[in-house]
């Protein structure tokens, strides 16, 4: 938009479709919002997060990011909830993080990881829908010159009981927003909820499947280039020199663009930035890491597994006294590979540098950081910097707290007076991710006569991705994310449980992954339960059952998720199941994995997810969210890993980088178990316990225990 507001030529999107725009104070209805259609005239702002039309259409502004999870449709039920309007009128709009600047973060801080969209921002929500509700209410009462109290708002229409006058909201938008909003209001009780609570169709979804939403990656403006761009192999390399002699005759190149560790080429379309890119003689300087392999950083991380120093995150009891009298010592050791985040649109941007700011386009899971990202490469202040949010082909935590495809795409676009696509290969995007650590564990248990642990210790060893974010914190801090659902979160009644961690950095990127370090600890964790059920000969749900003793809410999912997948009843010959619980973002999952092994090869079935996320708001989101969640956990757990050669990533797209394939993937079957007391989170939490009951699965099948990930690394024929 241009200052004066007025619509400017950069807003048209030529492509796919077009995208209708209207503004309300300073607002627009953005390329990438839900439903794309064109916004009425004259919407009225009730209060930050409510726009209502004359014709009663109610734009609920989100400021979370929506990149398959639904988020957008439940904090807008969220919304409409309180509001008590016509669900069927609803539409959405992204909060651009400029007008949340102006408006002293008013929609705060709009990160989206976690799982926390939900959790985070229930509150102010439905106090906002309330508060607007309530000046409504108050604008229809003032009209008719009667109290308040006798008015009620029920599906956009508010009416007077005593006189059955009615006026629909569109009508006194106008005089409400001139209302003094309320100071308190009062929340239904979810026991009453008519719109949340209930299984809603995704408002994202019908554009998506007509091919008229607009991603980053489709983003089109006049007189716009393009860029492709070749990194350093080596991480933490950088440019040394490039000859580029080659481009002088190639048609339509415009420009190269030399960056500390990359190398662009700009040109009239992107595939023709693509071939000049390649023909392009780059030199790269390896610095200390280009003869790094995986065996050299798994030599590095194990050796944290016996250091004589570690940084303790929890210590209950006297574990080390316990154990020496146990009646039997267990002790075996785990580890988990590098994982990248794969997400089906590669990393792009669209930036526009000029004189007066800079505009940028961009799939962002926390546009705060996108427009801090983009002042910072164009040396402008925030103020200056315009971002379009947009929907994003999908997340998983890539493309949140480092936003590096957004520094590089305005540091290339700084060079040219025209806006300028950067778009990654798929072999950039895998070969230079952010991603999962790499890691190590070792648990030791000491049993009674019985089987049951007197005590347990974890070492965990390797990267810390909060760590790398933050080179100043030091090897010796107590790294919170590293030991999540090993601490506070460990539910197994255990009277003697140490948990310590032993850092060690490497130049391998790292971000968070969806799960975070939840995925590594639960493998470790469920995976060794699962031993020590067996070293016990007992029955692996029912041992756990035993040391859940003390954890309702655990125990709620675990029992659901056996009795849905019908533990006790025997299985079809061939078939074999796995179990596993855990804890993860505030919710608490469990899942059966049904599997079966021939000739070595692991066909999974059907999988069982049951999860406790407290208060639910959408349903049919929860059963979607499982399902992604399932199907992206056992990719992992199945193919998954990065590995390392000569200091770059070996693997670079998905002939080598592997995706379950449709006629792999299992019957998933989602069971939601609501104790309605707590906000928890859900596009995370389902992750966690795939790898371990998938192993523990494949150990019932073949008696071979899987300790480290992939699964496809091992050999799984009879002998």
């Amino acid at each position: 938009m241009s200052a004066g507001g007025e619509l400017d030529r950069r807003w048209f999107v030529v492509g796919a479709a077009a995208a209708g725009s209207g503004l309300a104070l300073g607002l627009t209805l953005r390329s990438g919002t839900t439903p794309l259609r064109a916004a009425p005239a004259s919407p009225t702002e009730i209060n930050c997060w409510v726009v209502i039309a004359p014709d009663d259409r109610v734009t609920i502004r989100v400021a979370h990011a929506e990149m398959g999870q639904g988020a957008m449709t439940a904090l807008a039920m969220l919304v409409a909830e309180e509001l008590e309007c016509d669900w069927a009128k609803v539409g959405t709009a992204f909060v651009a993080p400029a007008e949340n600047l102006r408006r002293g973060r008013a929609w705060g801080d709009m990160s989206t990881g976690a799982s926390r969209s939900v959790a985070s921002s229930q509150l102010y929500l439905r106090r906002a829908g309330a508060a607007a509700r309530e000046m409504l209410i108050a604008a229809a009462a003032r009209r008719w010159n009667v109290p308040a109290a006798e008015c009620s708002a029920h599906n956009g229409v508010i009416t007077h009981a005593r006189s059955s006058r009615k006026v629909t909201f569109g009508v006194v938008a106008d005089d409400a927003a001139k209302i003094e909003p309320p100071s308190d209001v009062v929340l239904k009780d979810p026991r009453d909820w008519k719109v949340a609570g209930t299984a809603r169709l995704r408002l994202d979804v019908p554009d998506k499947v007509t091919g008229a939403t607009i991603y980053s990656i489709d983003v089109r403006l006049p007189d716009m280039l393009y860029a492709a761009v070749v990194h350093c192999p080596v991480f933490q390399g950088a440019l040394q020199s490039v000859d580029d002699s080659a481009l002088a005759t190639m048609k339509g190149v415009r420009g190269v663009v030399r960056l500390p560790d990359a190398v662009a080429v700009v040109a009239e379309s992107w595939w023709q930035a693509k071939r000049a890119a390649d023909a392009l003689r780059v030199e790269w300087d390896a610095r200390d890491h280009g003869s790094v392999s995986t065996a050299d950083i798994a030599a590095m991380v194990r050796d944290g597994l016996a250091a004589t120093k570690a940084n303790v995150a929890c210590n209950d009891g006297d574990p080390d006294a316990a154990l020496l009298g146990a009646a039997r010592r267990i002790e075996v050791d785990y580890a988990v590979p590098f994982l990248a985040h794969a997400t089906m649109e590669p990393q792009t941007c669209t930036a526009h540098v000029r004189s007066d700011g800079v505009e940028v386009w961009a799939p962002s899971q926390d546009v705060m950081t996108t427009l801090v990202t983009a002042a910072v490469a164009a040396g402008v202040p925030n103020d200056k910097v315009t971002v379009h949010p947009m929907m994003l082909g999908g997340g998983f935590g890539r493309r949140n707290a480092v936003q590096e495809f957004v520094r590089e795409a305005v540091l290339i676009a700084k060079e040219f007076s025209q806006p300028v696509k950067m778009l990654w290969t798929r072999e950039e995007d895998i070969a230079h991710d952010l991603y999962r650590p790499f890691g190590m564990a070792r648990l030791v248990a000491g049993l009674d006569a019985d089987g049951l642990p007197v005590a347990v210790t974890i070492r965990l060893a390797g990267p810390s991705f909060v760590a790398s974010l933050v080179p100043g914190l030091g090897p010796d801090i107590i790294d919170r994310s590293f030991v999540s659902g090993l601490t506070f979160e460990m539910a197994y009644a255990l009277p003697n449980y140490r948990v310590d961690v032993a850092l060690r950095a490497t130049h391998v990127p790292l971000g968070a992954w969806r799960g975070i370090n939840y995925t590594q600890n639960a493998f470790y964790k469920e995976s060794f339960i699962d031993e020590l059920a067996h070293a016990a000969g007992a029955d692996p749900y029912r041992y756990r059952r035993h040391l859940l003793r003390d954890s309702p809410k655990d125990l709620a999912v675990l029992d659901a998720a056996a009795r849905k997948a019908e533990w006790d009843k025997p299985l079809p010959p061939g078939r074999f199941r796995g179990i596993a619980v855990n804890r993860a973002c505030e919710s608490y999952v469990a899942q059966v994995i049904e599997v079966s092994v021939e000739n070595g090869k692991v066909r999974v079935h059907r999988v069982v997810s049951a999860i406790d996320c407290g208060y639910v708001v959408n349903p049919l989101s929860i059963e979607m969210q499982m399902q992604g969640a399932v199907i992206y956990a056992l990719t992992a757990a199945l193919y998954g890993e990065i590995t390392i050669k000569d200091g770059a990533a070996e693997q670079s797209n998905f002939n080598d980088y592997q995706m379950l394939r449709m006629a792999d993937a299992p019957d998933v079957v989602s069971v939601i178990v609501p104790s309605g007391d707590f906000w928890g989170g859900v596009g995370e939490p389902p992750v966690p316990p795939v790898a371990p009951a998938l192993c523990n699965a494949i150990f019932a099948a073949t008696g071979k225990r899987i300790r480290s990930l992939p699964v496809k690394n091992h050999d799984l024929r009879a002998i």
